[in-house]
């Protein structure tokens, strides 16, 4: 179970009839551990998935989260981390963490199953959506993005304000693959540990095989009609590995013509200005990242993978 699954995980801990609890980061000060949106789910054994500090407190969550089910009341915890603590976690320094825990199902402030069952249905959807609570009164709802928050979906960014915390629920990031090469199967190894949902584009058999790519979705179309069909949006980082112009350039253009926050090409800059010669008058050209990758002195495919991933997250968090 990772990370970005424990609602589903809570809900379904519930309806087992082992109770759930979910603690939600809602403010960090300093070097804390976790971003603003970690969860740690907790039945009433103290059973826990998940995570909010990265070690630091999650003994004292656990507790609170297991009185949380007893006496069904949600309630805001406030942790110092320490510098030692935090140096055991593999942080320079402490910070100050906030911490919602709520009860599902059990108490009049407790979160309410329908609406926890409403918010997995959106998030298995893949549709954008934002939990509210008001951390006076405990009342909740589901906001779709508008005027106001459309800024903190693009930017991924949940957080309280007043007596609102809003913890954003985006649809899934995906990272697109042209060229089922030994860079790409390092690559989509470790995205998808950082919660990328995959795809691979290969109409070469050999290539994009599933012995090569276990449990990974691949598409054996022509590169350009695979994207198109794919609709890359703004969670959407794509990736051309093939060294074929023949691949590489048509899925190109439709990724410049598409909301993709990431677009990359392997190659050195020789070959990249070649590229930049066959694709000249196309806009947004400057968006390409080529060569691709951080310039760490990446040499086998798992460190180029490494640079490209890096790239990528950087692009992401730091746009």
């Amino acid at each position: 179970m990772t990370q970005e699954n424990l609602p589903e995980l809570a809900l379904d801990w519930h309806r087992q009839g082992r109770g759930a609890a979910l603690a939600t980061v809602i403010e960090t000060w300093g070097s804390a551990p976790r971003r603003i949106g970690s969860q740690l789910v907790v039945d009433r054994n103290m059973a826990m998935e998940g995570s909010v500090s990265g070690g630091c407190v999650e003994g004292a969550v656990i507790h609170e989260a297991v009185a949380a089910l007893e006496d069904g009341r949600p309630r805001v915890l406030t942790f110092g981390v320490s510098d030692d603590q935090a140096f055991a976690v593999g942080l320079a320094c402490g910070g100050t963490i906030r911490v919602l825990v709520e009860p599902v199902g059990a108490g009049q402030d407790a979160l309410a199953v329908a609406l926890l069952e409403e918010l997995c249905v959106e998030r298995a959807a893949h549709r954008a959506v934002a939990y509210q609570v008001n951390l006076a009164t405990w009342s909740r709802k589901l906001v779709e993005p508008d005027l106001t928050t459309a800024p903190l979906f693009r930017a991924d960014k949940s957080g309280v304000e007043g007596e609102i915390f809003t913890h954003l629920h985006n649809p899934p990031l995906r990272l697109v693959v042209i060229g089922a090469v030994h860079v790409a199967q390092h690559l989509v190894s470790m995205a998808r540990a950082c919660g990328f949902d995959c795809l691979v584009i290969d109409p070469r058999e050999v290539f994009g095989s599933d012995q090569r790519f276990p449990g990974v979705a691949l598409s054996q179309d022509w590169p350009d009609e695979a994207l198109t069909a794919l609709a890359p949006d703004a969670r959407t980082a794509i990736v051309t590995l093939s060294h074929d112009p023949k691949l590489d350039d048509p899925a190109l253009r439709v990724a410049l013509a598409s909301q993709a926050f990431y677009i990359g090409c392997l190659g050195s800059t020789r070959t990249h200005a070649k590229r930049l010669d066959r694709l000249a008058g196309l806009p947004g050209l400057d968006r390409l990242r080529g060569p691709v990758g951080l310039d760490i002195g990446a040499a086998t495919p798992a460190e180029i993978a490494v640079s490209i991933l890096a790239q990528i997250i950087e692009t992401l968090r730091r746009p």
